[in-house]
Order: C-alpha cells, then structure tokens, then sequence
C-alpha cells in the first residue's frame, strides 16, 4: 500500500465502520441490554474477525469460493439463516430482572468473529479495501499492514454504537420501551439480508 493511499484508507475506514449495518446493529442493542463493559469481547470479535477475514480476502479466498458456486450459494444461504435466528433471538429477549440479569449473556469473541463470514456488509468493506488500496499481488507485509490500520479504526467506531446504547439505557428502562426497541433492532438486521439475498 502506497503512503499516499493512507488518507483514502482511513477515510474509507472510518466511513464504512460507523454507518449502520449488521455488526453495529447488534453492538447497539446490546449496550442498551447489557452494558459496554459487557459488550467488550463482543467489540473486540467484530474487529479481530474482521481482519481475518480482510487477511483471507486478500489472499484470494473470496475468488476461491466464487469459483465453487455451490459453496458460496451455501455460505450466503447459512449465513442467512444464522441472522434470521439471531434477530428472533434479540425480538424475543424480553426485559431483564434482577434476578436473571447476571445470567443473560451478550454475544461473545467468537461469535462475534465468526459472524463477520455471513455478514454481507462486512464482505463488502474487506473486498473494498483489499481491491482499492492494494496491489494486484499485494505482499503479506502489504496486506497485514491495511488490515491493521482498518482494524484500529473499526474498533472505536464500533464501540462508540455500544457507547450509544449504554446512553439510551434509561430511556428504555420501561419494559414496552426495551421491548420496542429489540423489535426495531431485530427488524433493522432482518432487512440488512437484502444485499446478502438479492443477487
């Protein structure tokens, strides 16, 4: 990657980080369900996956399941199904007690990391940045390097939507408010399978 490039990099960084999709659907939701401290390892998989991810696609991964029809059209279609389930799961989880709080659990590391594989948003923004900012053949110092900067942008971004909905926690204490905005948040992730199903 060329130092020219960086600026551009960042920007797309940056850009393609903080605007809503399905990762920062999930993060938002569950800093108003369980706090930032406890949507941390959930940040932290977003990023981390993701430039595993950014690391496969620029060594060709992508090209390598395009070429297998059937196995793309079975990833696409199982990732479908495991944002299908995790919506149904974020609709339906009602209102916390007290009492079944500490035993409710947010979405972990390796969830997380793995879910970055069925996220169509994540594919474009990993696609994008090896495409545009890389050599045809780029060198894994190239690549490693990009992943890295990408990465350390991606993650304040994130956490600032866990940061959000820590914020809009009090204003969904009562259980019709949580209720409604699980529903729109589940809503929200349904409708980003549009550019994962479309083609």
């Amino acid at each position: 990657m060329s130092p020219e490039l960086l600026p551009a990099l960042c920007l797309f960084a940056l850009v393609t980080s903080i605007t809503p999709g399905p990762n920062n659907t999930m993060v938002l939701a569950s800093g108003v369900n369980f706090g930032f401290a406890r949507s941390l390892p959930h940040i932290a998989g977003i990023s981390i996956g993701f430039g595993v991810m950014t690391v496969a696609a620029g060594l060709g991964l992508h090209s390598a399941l395009q070429s297998v029809p059937q196995a793309y059209a079975a990833m696409r279609y199982l990732g479908a199904a495991y944002m299908l389930w995790l919506a149904w799961q974020l609709a339906y989880s009602g209102p916390m007690a007290a009492e079944t709080a500490g035993a409710a659990r947010p979405m972990g590391f390796f969830a997380a990391a793995a879910f970055q594989w069925v996220n169509p948003k994540a594919w474009v923004m990993a696609l994008g940045a090896v495409t545009a900012y890389l050599p045809a053949q780029p060198s894994p110092a190239q690549l490693v390097a990009m992943t890295l900067i990408f990465c350390l942008i991606n993650a304040p971004c994130v956490g600032l939507w866990a940061a959000c909905g820590c914020a809009l926690r009090r204003l969904l204490e009562k259980p019709l408010y949580l209720r409604i905005f699980n529903v729109s948040m589940a809503v929200a992730l349904v409708a980003s399978l549009y550019p994962l199903l479309r083609d």
